[in-house]
C-alpha cells in the first residue's frame, strides 16, 4: 500500500510492551496531524486477553487512543502469514524486543520484504551491532547483524534503524547488577572510565514519531539518538549528587566477566555484561545524535536518578 509522497500513513507497531506504548501515544500524536493516517497494533491473543490490572490498562489506552487492535502472533505466524498481514500497510515499526526468540527479526524482516513494504524499522532499538562485530558474547547481536545485511542487500523497502543505547531503566535494574542501591555501589563493565549510551523508552518513543514523521523522508539510515552517554565513574558521582550519599565504585572486568560467561554460556545477563565490559558500540557522543541536531530534549541519567530514585 504505497504513497505517491512515500509519507507514513498506514502504520503498524508491533507490540505494546515498554517500548511498544510510548511508540504507539507518539506515533499516534503526531500522525493525527497528517491526512488520511491511521495508527493499529498488533497483539498477541494472550495479550488482547490479559486480565493483569497492567494490561488491562494498556489495552484500554490503546483503545481510547483510537488504536486498532490486530491479533497475530510472530513466533507462530509463517512468513508468508506475516506477509500477507504486512500488505494492509506502508510502515510496519517492531517493538517486540528479544523475547520472540532468536529467529524472529529474520522472519519478520523477511516478511517486510515480501509484502514489498513501503517502509520497515526492525526491532534494533539498542547498540551499535556494526561496530560490535560478529562473534560478541552476545550471539543475538549476530542474528541482528543478519537482519541489517538483508535490509541493506535489496532497494524495494526503505528501512530505517533507530540506535538507542540500553534503556536507561536497565542501569538501575537490580538483575543487570550495575547499580546496587542496596549496598549503594556501582558495578562497571569493563573499567571505571567505559561509557554507555542510555535512553529511556519514553524518550525513545517521542524520537522515534519526530523520525517517522521527519521531513525530509529519512530512509535507509542508521539514526543514532541519546538521553545521555556516561561512564560509570560518572554514575557513581551522580548517584552520590543526586541522593547525597556516598556510592562504593567497584570494577568488573572484562576478563572477569568472560570467565563467568565460560562457566554460565547460556546466562543472557551474563552474555550483556561481557559485551557492555569490551565498550565497543554501546556509546555514542550525544552531541552528534539526532535529538541533539534537532533540539529535543532527552532525560538525562541525573534527572532520571532525581525522578525516581531521590524520593
Amino acid at each position: 500500500m504505497r504513497n505517491g509522497d512515500g509519507q507514513s500513513r498506514r502504520i503498524l507497531v508491533i507490540g505494546a510492551g515498554e517500548l511498544g506504548m510510548p511508540v504507539l501515544r507518539n506515533v499516534t500524536r503526531r500522525a493525527a496531524a497528517v491526512e488520511g493516517s491511521s495508527v493499529d497494533v498488533l497483539l498477541r491473543s494472550t495479550t488482547t486477553e490479559a486480565t493483569a490490572p497492567a494490561k488491562q490498562r494498556d489495552l484500554e489506552e490503546i483503545r481510547r487512543l483510537g488504536i486498532g487492535v490486530v491479533r497475530g502472533d510472530l513466533v507462530k505466524s509463517s512468513v508468508e502469514g506475516l506477509a500477507q498481514l504486512f500488505r494492509n500497510y506502508d510502515t510496519v515499526i517492531g517493538c517486540t524486543g528479544i523475547t520472540a526468540g532468536l529467529d524472529t527479526p529474520m522472519k519478520v524482516a523477511r516478511a517486510a520484504l515480501l509484502a514489498e513494504l513501503p517502509r520497515y524499522f526492525p526491532w534494533q532499538f539498542g547498540v551499535d551491532f556494526d561496530v560490535i562485530g560478529r562473534g560478541s558474547p552476545q550471539d543475538i547481536f549476530d542474528s541482528q547483524l543478519d537482519v541489517r545485511d538483508l535490509l541493506r542487500s535489496q532497494r524495494d523497502t526503505e528501512w530505517v534503524i533507530i540506535s538507542t543505547g540500553m534503556f536507561m531503566n536497565y542501569l538501575f535494574d537490580a538483575d543487570s547488577g550495575m547499580v546496587d542501591l542496596a549496598h549503594d555501589t556501582v558495578n562497571a563493565l569493563g573499567t571505571a572510565d567505559t561509557t554507555v549510551t542510555v535512553t529511556t523508552p519514553e524518550d525513545i518513543g517521542v524520537l522515534t514519531a519526530d523520525i517517522v514523521f521527519a521531513t525530509p523522508r529519512i530512509r535507509d539510515e542508521i539514526v543514532y539518538v541519546a538521553g545521555d552517554t556516561i561512564s560509570y565513574g560518572q554514575l557513581a558521582t551522580a548517584l552520590e549528587t543526586v541522593l547525597d550519599r556516598p556510592f562504593e565504585l567497584r570494577v568488573w572486568s572484562e576478563p572477569t566477566l568472560m570467565a563467568e560467561l565460560a562457566a554460565d554460556p547460556d546466562d543472557m545477563t551474563r552474555k550483556y555484561r561481557a559485551v557492555f565490559a569490551q565498550g565497543r558500540g554501546v556509546a555514542w557522543d550525544k552531541a552528534n545524535t539526532y535529538n541533539e541536531r534537532h533540539g529535543i530534549s532527552t532525560t538525562t541519567v541525573s534527572e532520571w536518578i532525581r525522578a525516581h530514585l531521590a524520593a
